[in-house]
């Protein structure tokens, strides 16, 4: 029984020693995948821009390529029903015209599943067929994931926001970079691991959460 039970447990140490190796390797894989995503110049031809919120700096570039010609129009996904069209607009100290031209406020989504369901929406309303997406690098890949789940049949191309140079090593000893990364990393897993299983996730809205008709997006 001893030499049952100590083999038993080599077998687990070995196996956790193995376990713990694989997930260290995705996960260095996966920073390295993110830190080769750049946003270089002006992106080529789009219909429009989606931001995905999380932070104003990603509102503040997409409003910047907006107003640079890029697309035709720009959705602000996941934005809290608190904060309105003006205080956004002041927010990111953007032109008037801009904003009331040509931006659309997602109020519905409640993550990344949620910004993938809204911005569907938005697509199927105006038909659009390609899509530039902003937002951080560490989120993109989740962020595509999803948004080409949502909409398989739309094109979307990233541009992705940096906030922390991965290219160097000096993340590793920044706890605070190095618990946001291995935790969208573990999103980014599960939601591989969803996709593949054929789960279906919660559609991530405000109104189905609350049982309530989905707002369309707009600038109210």
């Amino acid at each position: 029984m001893r030499r049952v039970g100590h083999h038993g447990l080599r077998i687990v140490t070995v196996a956790a020693i193995v376990g713990v190796a694989l997930i260290a390797m995705g996960f260095f894989r996966f920073t390295d995948t993110i830190s080769e995503l750049k946003a270089t110049g002006i992106p080529g031809e789009v219909d429009a821009i989606v931001a995905l919120t999380g932070g104003y700096q990603r509102i503040d570039q997409a409003l910047a390529l907006l107003e640079k010609g890029v697309g035709e129009r720009l959705l602000i996904s996941g934005v809290n029903p608190s904060t309105s069209g003006a205080a956004l607009r002041r927010a990111t100290g953007s032109k008037l015209a801009t904003f009331d031209c040509c931006v659309d406020i997602g109020y519905e989504a409640l993550d990344t599943i949620g910004n993938a369901n809204e911005t569907a929406g938005w697509i199927r309303q105006r038909n659009y067929d390609r899509i530039l997406v902003v937002t951080n690098n560490y989120h993109m890949p989740r962020s595509l994931l999803e948004l080409t789940q949502a909409s398989p049949d739309v094109t979307f191309l990233a541009y992705p926001v940096t906030h922390t140079d991965l290219k160097t090593e000096t993340w590793l000893s920044d706890p605070i970079a190095l618990r946001t990364l291995f935790m969208e990393y573990a999103k980014y897993s599960l939601a591989r691991l969803r996709y593949w299983s054929g789960a279906k996730p919660a559609s991530g809205l405000r109104a189905d959460a609350a049982g309530k008709q989905p707002m369309a997006a707009s600038l109210e």
